[in-house]
């Protein structure tokens, strides 16, 4: 097999498991390896470190696939049928709920440049690296061996390939591949749109911290001084919730949270949330598409009756709401001092018990860090705004280049200017179908974080 030998004074990032290898990193190479390759790789001393796949037309020139010499000089449908068994094996002890996840995660399975979802008997596929690529045909009768799914397709239409000299590609690769599949989280239904839908169609990553929002959907029918007293119904003692009339509630939601879910993409929050007992949910996104796929899996699951939907820009609509918001506080204290009111309030206004913001990454390269600052720090002070008093901000960055103490400090810059105080309740990453690699920092770029939101002066 041919081989690259590394320079003496690099860093030895491949030592603690990092599975790039960088251009500069390379000494020499032997064997006249062509694109797409296996090659061994060996340290200055021509000590073996490990193996993995060559691409010279690429910053990243080898991608480390294993740590002890294969046995095959190939990456074949027996090699990628073992390796798709121990994925499977892993999301199988750890993922109880449904046939939905998260089945190849590149780096973490130790198949870097190649995703696999699998919603249900479909598997979708992104084939991102060149050696990846010349695989495809291994790696799908290999898929076909593990899974035996109905249909494969492919959605390989990012732009991430042409940093290996690809073009951006999907379509079907094997069996029938219907558009739309509906699937099971969290004991919820989810249409997916596999053709159009970002990525995949669906992020799975987010499974464990959608589940995390459950306990701040109820407690909150003390702020319209409801409680549950023993009142005599149907001539039997009952526990019932009563209002300050004396009155028994008869609406199954009084103790449920009004939630505002921004950049919902398919509602997956939302749909928590309903499950969860929200009263009211506030469901936004700038995407027509994503706001009909929301209302879509809204419908599947029976909750119509307690969502609205929003087609808007996140932060436009933070700000009109916390504009409203500011000229009503305004006027209340005008009111008080006798000062003419009669002008018109602006739109607006509308406060949430939780406030859900779970955008898109802002920070895709390392220099576009400065301006994701201001992005996150602009959407989590105007939605810290719109919290009620002890109610919860939930938010979250998929941001690599933001950093997690970089996040925490811009929430905490927000917090300062916005005159709040923030008591973080959950911290997470992502979910366990998305493992990572200690020692691998690009794995660790999902941060999601629950805080009690309290101000420091009424």
């Amino acid at each position: 097999m041919p081989s690259v030998t590394l320079e003496r004074s690099r860093k030895k990032r491949l030592e603690h498991a990092h599975p790039w290898i960088f251009n500069n990193e390379i000494a020499s190479v032997d064997g006249n390896p062509e694109p797409g390759d296996l090659v061994n790789v060996l340290n200055h001393q021509g000590r073996y470190l490990a193996t993995g796949y060559y691409n010279p037309a690429s910053q990243i020139t080898v991608r480390v696939v294993a740590y002890q010499p294969l046995e095959s000089e190939q990456m074949d449908t027996a090699f990628f049928a073992a390796r798709f068994r121990d994925c499977l094996r892993h999301r199988e002890r750890f993922i109880q709920d449904g046939e939905a996840y998260r089945l190849v995660y590149g780096e973490a399975d130790f198949l870097p440049g190649l995703i696999v979802d699998r919603f249900g008997s479909i598997l979708v596929v992104q084939l991102l690296t060149l050696g990846m690529d010349r695989c495809r045909e291994a790696i799908v009768q290999a898929l076909i061996e593990v899974m035996q799914p109905e249909g494969i397709y492919e959605r390989s239409d990012v732009s991430i390939r042409e940093l290996e000299g690809l073009e951006q590609t999907k379509g079907p690769l094997y069996g029938e591949c219907p558009r739309h599949v509906t699937v099971t989280e969290n004991g919820l239904l989810i249409k997916v749109d596999i053709v159009e839908g970002q990525k995949t169609g669906y992020f799975f990553d987010q499974r464990e911290n959608r589940a995390a929002i459950e306990p701040l959907m109820k407690g909150w029918g003390y702020k319209s001084g409801i409680t549950l007293q023993t009142t005599e119904q149907d001539g039997t003692e009952q526990l019932l919730p009563v209002n300050k009339s004396g009155k028994v509630v008869t609406f199954p939601y009084w103790d449920g949270a009004t939630v505002l879910e921004c950049f919902s993409h398919t509602g997956s929050f939302t749909l928590n949330a309903c499950k969860y007992g929200a009263k009211k949910v506030t469901c936004l996104d700038i995407s027509e598409h994503a706001i009909e796929s929301a209302r879509t899996n809204v419908e599947l699951n029976g909750f119509t009756d307690r969502v609205e939907f929003v087609v808007a820009d996140a932060f436009q609509y933070l700000r009109e709401q916390v504009k409203g918001l500011d000229e009503r506080t305004a006027r209340a204290r005008a009111a008080e001092q006798k000062v003419d009111t009669s002008k018109a309030l602006a739109a607006g206004g509308k406060t949430f018990d939780v406030v859900i913001l779970d955008p898109p990454a802002f920070a895709k390269t390392k220099s576009a860090v400065k301006g994701a600052c201001r992005g996150y720090k602009d959407i989590n002070l105007q939605g810290m705004k719109l919290v009620n008093e002890g109610g919860y901000l939930v938010t979250a960055s998929c941001s690599y280049h933001m950093r997690p103490d970089l996040f925490l400090d811009t929430i905490a810059d927000a917090a300062e200017d916005a005159g709040k105080v923030l008591r973080l309740i959950d911290w997470k990453a992502a979910g366990k179908d998305h493992p990572q690699i200690l020692g691998v920092d690009e794995g660790h770029y999902l941060k999601f974080a629950i805080f009690e939101v309290r101000s420091k002066k009424n």
